[in-house]
Parts: structure tokens; C-alpha cells; sequence
């Protein structure tokens, strides 16, 4: 388990990378264009001397080559990427820029004429630096790469130049030295980055294409690759489900064993509102205690799950339970409730926070309460703050916590229930911090007083929020006894942030959020009804991700990384020496 979080958080980190491109492939044309400006202004002026009057129509000239070229490029990559060509040849660009830049700074400071051998090196490391682009990210072979990345540099080289330069210039022995070195070493990265991960992944540079073209919601590929490498297993869901005497209404607390993932909109991302689709939008789908290593890795496993939801057998049923009992030790709370001889517990470190509740403290507690004669524990992971892996101290405040509470649940009186439910489907509540699901509040009638408990179909919670909606809701003399999040991996928007999404409470603040629960809080106590209640279980086979790929993939992502940091601090050493020649 903390492995698996180790190496999901490291593969994370990696990917966060991807975030250096610009947001918009307008903002990299723009830029480009303007970027080529200065690489034809300074070599004009700064290399070739001509006057200011003659390089206007050159400058254009150099910008319209640049726009009609990248339409060409586009037709040659694996899948007529625009925006990405359109990154590379920013980045490319700026590149030649730096340059024709630092060479004119090195004239200065060297007190010698400009060489132009800088201007030719320039368009070789252009042409170099898309190498390694379209061969890691656009799914170009390196032979193919070679081709289609000195089209659109030479074709501006050509048009910049002065035709009587352009056979001393390209025939220059120290240029075409240092720019085919350059195109070789981007060749040698590309070929070692590829194999970085092997045995365990063939090919790395496949992963990350997958994975980018999974952001354009093309996740074909990237869930092809992740089911070769998923096994099979059996998964566990547990459900309380309410039901009115009458029939007409019911609410269900799901605790799916599998875990929301891997990213949007890959797999069973988007699972909590899945099963909340399943199940009529009556229900509250928790995070129960698992990690990655539990993800779905493709659609297909998703529907089979959703399918075989519905074979759930009733376990238990009756029509009382007890008051709910909290327990806080430091920072760890735990809230039970306990429902015929099956105890619902909430654990929480809000408003501290923490990531997923590791395997050995579940199994702790099934077995402290197996030894209390419980049935089988339910017990949700509130997920409702953020933070890093759970220390050892405050797991095992957790635990204590969690023990108190069973102990506790065996001297409470069980009284009648009733339930009222109530979700925000017809409300307007969309927001770039919560998923599809929306909200949902169940209140409980028990012993003639009424508790609330909230749901966000979200991926955690801002720390504090939990505790600012409590507090309000204090204020109107209603008891929130805590609010859960889905841990959807689903996202209404790309966070372009390390995190790769927004937490409930980032963008919506906890007074419009409150406001909100306050609403559905009182609808679902205004139809509150007497209830039964049954314990389902079910047991389905699935695919699952599993560990391994984790390792793999953190693998491959680190050594690739190493990799490259060799080949950069090379470089960077290389490309010095030219500015002195």
C-alpha cells in the first residue's frame, strides 16, 4: 500500500511536467511568430548588417514561411497533432533565439566580429530539439523525425538568408559539425529514453503518448496498454440501503472496494458518479479503504463492474440502529454508528489531512471487531482534507480512535430509523472543483433527533472547508456529523496544477458550499420517513491495475529523467564552447 502510493505520487510528479506547455496552441503560434521575429531581426541586423528598412519584408516573409510550414508539419505526425507541433516549435524556436542572442552577446563581450556559424548552429538545434519532440510525443520514428524536423528551420533558414550565403553557410565544417552532433545526441536521447523502462515497459515513449493523447480525451490507447498489464481479481462492495416502509423511496451507502482511477477520463475515473447514475442518484458512493493498485484500468472493466452491482445479496436487515458515537484522539476522529451487529465508522484527520488510509489499518480493525462479535465492519475514508501519507503516530491515534468507538457501540441503545435524502440534481451547483455527481445530504431520525451527513462527488477537500460548513451548520442548530468526498478522479476542467486537479473548497469557497448543504439539508429533512435497513454485499470479478505497473512506470519515468539531466548538462557544456569559436 505505501508503495503503491509512493510510486503513484512519483508518477505524478513526472507527468506534472507536461504542465511546462502553454494551455493554448494559440498562444504558441502567437508566440512563435513573434519569437521568429527576433531571430530574423537579430540576424539581419546584429549578423548580416542590413538596414532596418530592409528587413520588414524579410521578417514577414520568415513568419509566413513559419505558419505555412507548420500546416505541413502536422500532416506527417501519428496524429495530425497541431498543438503539439505547435509546443515543439515554440520551444524550437525560442531555442535558435537564444542562439543568435547569446552569440551577439559573446561578440560583444569577446570584442570580435559575429560569427555566422551561430546562425546555421541555431537551425541545427532547432531542427535537434524537434527530434526529440516528435519522436518521444508524437509517435514519429527517428529516421521520419530527421526529415520532417529540418523542414520548417530550413525553410526559414532559407528565406533569412541572403542566397549568396546559403552553400557557405550549410558547407561550413565547424556548423555542420557541432549541428549534426547535436542532431545525433537528440537521436541517442530519444533511443535510450524509449528503452528506459524495459524489461518491465517496452517502450516508454508509447506510455507517454498514450497518456497525452488521454488529455484530448483519446483514451483508447492508454487503456489498451494498462489492461495487458491488469489482473484478474475478485473486488468487494458493501451497501447499507434505507428503504421506506412503504416502498416508494430508498438511499444507498455503496463502499466499492475498487478505488477511482487511474486520471481522468481514463478507466474508472469517474466511477463514484457511475455507480450514483447506477443506482437512480439515491445514493452516497464512498471511499472505502484502497488505493491505485484497485483501479479499473478500462471502460470495459467498468461496465462489467456496474453489471454485476446488481447481483448484491442482503446480509442483514432490521429497523433500528444506535445514536452515532464520535471518538477523537489528537487529530484523529472516528464516528460510528452501529446498524443491527454491522458498524459504520468515518475516519478523518480533517482538518489535517492525509492521502488514502493504508491497507494494515483496515485489516486492524476488522479484526478488533470480529473479535467483538461484529459482522463485518463498513468503514469509509472521509477524504476530506489534504496531506501526505498518514504517520505512524497518527495512525495509530486512528486506530485507538477506531477501537473506542467499537467498544463504545456495543453499550448503545438501537432505536427506530428514519431517513430523509436529498442531492442537488436540480440545483445549479456546477464548478470546476466538483464532479458529475454533485452533492448529496442523508439526514437520520434516531431517538427523536436528527443528524446529516454530507457527501461531494469530489477529489478531496481543501483543509478547514469540512470544519467552516460544520460550524455554519451549528449556527442553525443542525448537526453535520462529518462530509465525504468520492475521491473522484473525474476532472470538469485540466487543472493546470501540480496536483492535476481541484480539491472541493480550492475554487468554490466553504460559504457558497455551505449554502448549498444548508438547501439539501433541509429537503432531505422535510420528506424524512420511517426505514428499514439491509447490509448488501457483493463480489465481483474484475480487472485491476495491480502494483506492478506503478514500478514500471515510476521506473521508466526516472530513468528517463536521469537521462535526460545527463544528455542536458552535456549539452549545455557543448553549446558553450560554440560561443567562444
Amino acid at each position: 500500500m505505501e508503495k503503491a502510493a509512493d510510486d503513484v505520487s512519483n508518477i505524478h510528479n513526472r507527468f506534472s511536467l507536461t504542465l511546462v506547455n502553454p494551455s493554448s496552441h494559440y498562444f504558441s503560434l502567437v508566440v512563435s511568430l513573434g519569437v521568429s521575429a527576433i531571430i530574423s531581426l537579430a540576424t539581419l541586423l546584429g549578423y548580416f548588417g542590413t538596414s532596418l528598412e530592409e528587413t520588414w519584408h524579410i521578417v514577414i516573409a520568415v513568419m509566413t514561411v513559419l505558419f505555412l510550414t507548420q500546416l505541413l508539419d502536422t500532416r506527417f505526425t501519428k496524429k495530425k497533432e497541431y498543438s503539439k507541433s505547435l509546443h515543439s516549435s515554440l520551444f524550437a524556436n525560442m531555442l535558435w533565439a537564444a542562439t543568435v542572442l547569446l552569440g551577439l552577446l559573446a561578440s560583444v563581450v569577446l570584442s570580435k566580429e559575429p560569427s555566422l556559424f551561430l546562425v546555421t548552429f541555431g537551425m541545427f538545434l532547432f531542427a535537434s530539439f524537434r527530434i526529440g519532440i516528435y519522436t518521444t510525443t508524437l509517435g514519429v520514428s527517428i529516421k521520419k523525425a530527421w526529415a520532417i524536423c529540418f523542414v520548417q528551420p530550413l525553410a526559414m533558414f532559407l528565406v533569412l538568408t541572403p542566397q549568396d550565403q546559403w552553400i557557405p553557410m550549410l558547407s561550413d565544417p565547424l556548423a555542420l559539425g557541432y549541428g549534426v552532433s547535436f542532431m545525433i545526441i537528440a537521436s541517442v536521447w530519444s533511443i535510450l529514453t524509449d528503452r528506459a523502462g524495459r524489461p518491465g515497459m517496452e517502450s516508454t515513449h508509447k506510455t507517454i503518448q498514450a497518456y497525452l493523447a488521454s488529455q484530448k480525451n483519446d483514451h483508447t490507447e492508454a487503456e489498451e496498454i494498462m489492461e495487458q498489464r491488469s489482473s484478474e481479481t475478485k473486488v468487494a462492495t458493501s451497501q447499507i440501503r434505507l428503504s421506506a416502509q412503504n416502498g416508494e423511496k430508498e438511499f444507498r451507502m455503496v463502499l466499492p472496494e475498487i478505488h477511482p482511477g487511474p486520471y481522468h477520463p481514463v478507466g474508472g475515473s469517474n466511477i463514484p458518479y457511475l455507480i450514483y447514475k447506477n443506482l437512480s442518484s439515491s445514493a452516497m458512493v464512498m471511499h472505502s479503504i484502497s488505493d491505485h493498485a484497485l483501479n479499473l484500468p478500462s471502460k470495459n472493466e467498468v461496465e462489467n463492474y456496474l453489471k454485476n452491482l446488481e447481483n448484491s445479496k442482503i446480509k442483514e436487515e432490521g429497523l433500528q440502529c444506535t445514536e452515532p458515537v464520535t471518538v477523537q484522539i489528537n487529530k484523529a476522529r472516528v464516528i460510528g454508528l452501529l446498524f443491527g451487529k454491522n458498524p459504520l465508522l468515518f475516519l478523518s484527520l480533517s482538518p489535517h489531512g492525509m492521502e488514502d488510509i493504508p491497507n494494515y489499518m483496515k485489516n486492524e480493525i476488522e479484526q478488533y471487531a470480529k473479535n467483538r462479535n461484529y459482522s463485518k465492519p463498513l468503514i469509509v475514508d472521509c477524504h476530506n482534507a489534504m496531506g501526505e501519507e498518514i504517520s505512524n503516530e497518527d495512525g495509530e491515534d486512528m486506530l485507538k480512535a477506531a477501537k473506542s468507538c467499537l467498544d463504545t457501540l456495543i453499550t448503545k441503545d438501537s432505536f427506530p430509523i428514519e431517513f430523509g435524502y436529498a442531492n442537488s440534481d436540480n440545483m445549479d451547483v456546477w464548478t470546476e472543483d466538483l464532479g458529475m455527481g454533485g452533492l448529496g445530504i442523508v439526514c437520520l431520525k434516531i431517538n427523536e433527533k436528527k443528524y446529516f451527513l454530507g457527501w461531494a462527488d469530489a477529489n478531496n477537500m481543501e483543509n478547514g472547508v469540512r470544519e467552516k460548513i460544520i460550524d455554519l451548520f451549528a449556527r442553525k442548530d443542525m448537526q453535520l456529523l462529518e462530509i465525504c468526498t468520492s475521491d473522484t478522479h473525474y476532472a470538469p476542467v485540466k487543472a493546470r496544477n501540480r496536483n492535476g486537479y481541484y480539491q472541493l473548497g480550492l475554487i468554490t469557497s466553504a460559504e457558497k458550499l455551505a449554502s448549498w448543504f444548508l438547501d439539501i439539508a433541509n429537503n432531505a429533512e422535510s420528506n424524512t420517513t420511517t426505514a428499514k435497513f439491509e447490509i448488501l454485499e457483493n463480489e465481483t470479478k474484475v480487472k485491476v491495475m495491480g502494483q506492478g505497473i506503478y514500478e514500471d512506470y515510476s521506473k521508466a519515468l526516472d530513468n528517463s529523467l536521469k537521462i535526460t539531466k545527463v544528455f542536458l548538462i552535456g549539452g549545455v557544456g557543448f553549446f558553450i564552447t560554440s560561443l567562444f569559436l
